[in-house]
């Protein structure tokens, strides 16, 4: 019976994890969106001078590029017919305490804001890629988390 649970769970897991991807590709997509739509008549690198010519080598500023730095959102999927709202955070660790946990939303340079979330007790931890408590988070380390109706995945490297 252990086997047929674990089963459930790890298929809960990466539908939950396809959906945050979802939920980020949809982010990254909107970002992309609103860069074409504010783009303008320039098209090539010379046209849009020397400061934006290194841009157009690198590859540009694509939607993976916006998504890599989204600091926080709140995303609605349809998931079986039904619409489900997705939310993530992402920052550095100031504090933990209990199952609350504090982090400072932002890049290493600048921080948005201060938020102090509620994890709840079946949520899903891991630090450098191993398993994890929510009580072994460091300040300092940076987090991700997920928010989805079912599960919530806290993610910490560094």
């Amino acid at each position: 019976m252990s086997g047929a649970l674990d089963e459930s769970e790890d298929t809960m897991t990466r539908k939950y994890w396809k959906l945050g991807a979802l939920a980020m590709s949809c982010v990254a997509v909107g970002a992309g969106a609103s860069l074409i739509a504010n783009a303008g008549a320039a098209t090539s690198a010379a046209a849009t001078g020397a400061k934006h010519a290194g841009v157009a080598k690198r590859g540009g500023r694509g939607p993976r590029r916006l998504a890599e730095r989204a600091v926080q959102g709140d995303v609605v999927v349809a998931v079986k017919g039904k619409f489900v709202n997705v939310t993530f955070a992402r920052g550095v660790v100031r504090s933990v305490s209990g199952q609350e946990l504090t982090i400072a939303e932002g890049t290493e340079k600048a921080t948005y804001r201060t938020v102090t979330l509620t994890i709840p007790t079946t949520a899903r931890v891991r630090a450098d890629h191993g398993k994890a408590t929510l009580s072994e988070l460091t300040a300092g380390q940076r987090v991700t988390v997920i928010e989805a109706p079912q599960r919530t995945w806290v993610i910490a490297r560094g």
